[in-house]
């Protein structure tokens, strides 16, 4: 695929070959600006992200210079052959070159597909049942994460009338046959962490209705405070591969602010519980929401962007966020990049050697620092 290419005119054109590419960030994003922001999403427990689903990259490098990070036309299912320059460019955040082709893996369509919701009665109870379940071997491909605070301000957006309690979305994907047996342990492990409500959607419409519930949060999220204006953790207004859009021209003063971590999934509950408590503590507003099927879960920030004092609890709190994920054994930022937000967080994740390899290469790719300077590091 070339740039411009999105991930639903791609499974559009796929459609009927019984395959299709899962990497799904919610938002109809670019695929080179997928791979170039090493973009994630609902799937990824199962499929994947973007990393190990770009199998070449066709890269214009600063000095002009045409690089296949596979070698020309080659696309095997794995390699050893050298440095992994494929994975190196996927999320370099455009400061090593422009990406002008991708060439990707894509996947068998399930033979059948089924959704469902599971609210739980505490925001620990809704995580332990996710680790659970992922202990349990189910192959789940789907495990979304909201606590009651968004699960209301989603049901409220998209009118499907959600409990406001910890909450679960689950989608299992397989055969027919084993599909029913991944539906009965599921249920059996929701039951046993105190969930409740669980119907399965296993129609196309249904389903699309509440993934498209889902991949509103974010403005589900800014409806808390209407008028928001968009910032992401990385510094940039507007649009990645979330979606999110820019509201300037309402007179409120509020903002969303996106910010993520992501930790081992052994430690997940008590990183989640404790993030839980700090928003309460430092008085935000901040619902949560998150892929947790593989330890990454989100913060959407709204808060009022001409009051001093908010902004800085919002700055304390992401930092604070960060930590709390690089102790736990984890990373600062699961999908969203380092941008401009998190360059302190990356040196104190990666060390300093770390951080010097990384600039070694970024000045032999880019001695002029042409591209994209100032962000990452």
């Amino acid at each position: 695929v070339e740039p411009g290419v999105t991930r639903k005119a791609l499974n559009k054109h796929l459609r009927g070959t019984g395959l299709w590419f899962p990497v799904d960030p919610g938002a109809d994003a670019s695929l080179c600006g997928m791979a170039a922001t090493g973009a994630s999403g609902t799937n990824a427990v199962r499929y994947g992200t973007m990393r190990p689903n770009v199998l070449n990259l066709r890269v214009v490098l600063p000095d002009g210079r045409l690089l296949h990070t596979a070698g020309p036309g080659r696309q095997p299912r794995k390699r050893a052959a050298g440095y992994d320059l494929t994975s190196l460019f996927v999320g370099s955040e455009g400061t090593l070159g422009f990406l002008t082709q991708a060439t990707l893996r894509l996947h068998p369509v399930p033979e059948a597909t089924a959704a469902t919701v599971a609210s739980f009665p505490s925001v620990g109870a809704a995580v332990a049942c996710t680790v659970q379940v992922l202990q349990a071997a189910v192959p789940v491909a789907r495990i979304e994460f909201l606590d009651e605070v968004m699960a209301d301000a989603c049901g409220r957006f998209s009118r499907m009338g959600l409990p406001a309690a910890a909450t679960l979305l689950l989608e299992l994907h397989g055969s027919r046959h084993s599909l029913a047996e991944q539906q009965q342990q599921t249920e059996e492990i929701v039951r046993q962490n105190g969930g409740s409500g669980l119907a399965w959607a296993e129609g196309l419409e249904e389903r699309e209705q509440l993934w498209s519930m889902r991949h509103n949060a974010w403005y589900a999220a800014l409806a808390l405070r209407p008028g928001c204006q968009v910032r992401h953790e990385d510094g940039d207004d507007g649009s990645r591969a979330h979606g999110a859009v820019s509201a300037t021209a309402l007179p409120s003063p509020s903002q969303g602010y996106s910010t993520d971590v992501c930790v081992p999934i052994s430690r997940l509950p008590n990183v989640v519980v404790e993030t839980k408590q700090d928003l309460q503590a430092s008085r935000i507003t901040g619902p949560m929401v998150g892929h947790v099927g593989d330890g990454n879960f989100h913060c959407i920030l709204v808060f009022n962007s001409q009051d001093p004092e908010e902004a800085q609890r919002i700055h304390a709190f992401t930092q604070r966020l960060g930590r709390r994920a690089l102790a736990a054994g984890g990373t600062c930022t699961g999908e969203h990049g380092v941008g401009l937000g998190k360059r302190a967080l990356l040196q104190e994740e990666l060390g300093q050697e770390g951080l010097d390899t990384l600039r070694s290469i970024k000045a032999a790719l880019d001695p002029h620092n042409l591209m994209n300077p100032g962000k990452v590091l």
